[in-house]
């Protein structure tokens, strides 16, 4: 696992709810689908910010949507983040701009708590790296730049565990895998896989109808996973 990098980032174990502690501990373990397992020479280095705090509607993950004219990625949701740049301390450095500059979450208000594992999207050659972390001291948000981040939104864990959210995405390649209905957005490829995984380790998960498969929605763009069906939920 990625070490966390040399900054001690505020806040302490005491500001964190139990729930979260809880997966922050299991984060390590996380089962990587093989279809996610960086190769042996890895990829280019990347890192995106899980980043829970406390909503209305209990605790919740904040998720961005890319706008429909970047070249990579295009009009899919995702978590806050980016390419790993030099002079970065490390993925939390990394993921933490980028979620600042992609959203306004100001770093000083995030408890940073673990890494997951590193895990590798093939179609773009990126080796990432999820950073977990809470929102000690949550602030509006909204997009950096709309020529990248179309919207910015704060979506309730109750609601993506819920089973009339949830379903598998059918990719050309045949191949499926989850997906989530999150407001006006469709969540799916390696954000969704995170997210289910996500899910099983912090207990949320109940019993939802795996057979209820969807199409990629038209327009939709391959530059991640051609379906996580190669990942999974092996």
């Amino acid at each position: 696992m990625t070490e966390l990098g040399s900054r001690q980032w505020p806040g302490s174990a005491d500001d964190v709810p139990g729930w979260l502690t809880g997966l922050a501990a299991a984060a390590g373990q996380m089962v990587v689908p093989a279809g996610l397992r960086p190769p042996p020479d890895g990829g280019r280095r990347s890192a995106v910010l899980i980043l829970f705090g406390a909503g209305p509607a209990g605790p919740d993950l904040l998720i961005v949507q890319r706008s429909n004219e970047l070249r990579a990625h295009a009009g899919q949701p995702a978590f806050p983040g980016g390419g790993i740049d030099p002079g970065d301390d490390g993925p939390v450095a990394a993921a933490l701009r980028e979620a600042a500059e992609e959203t306004g979450v100001d770093p000083d208000g995030v408890q940073v708590l673990a890494l997951l594992p590193d895990l590798y999207i093939p179609r773009s050659g990126y080796q990432v790296s999820p950073v977990l972390a809470w929102w000690r001291r949550p602030g509006p948000v909204a997009p950096g730049d709309p020529a990248e981040i179309a919207a910015v939104a704060r979506v309730a864990v109750a609601d993506l565990a819920d089973p009339a959210r949830r379903m598998m995405i059918r990719y050309p390649s045949g191949t499926a895998g989850p997906a989530f209905a999150a407001g006006d957005m469709l969540i799916w490829g390696f954000t969704a896989v995170l997210i289910d995984r996500l899910l099983a380790m912090g207990g949320w998960e109940v019993p939802w109808d795996t057979g209820r498969v969807a199409d990629l929605p038209p327009g939709a763009v391959l530059t991640g996973l051609d379906g996580p069906g190669e990942a999974g939920r092996n």
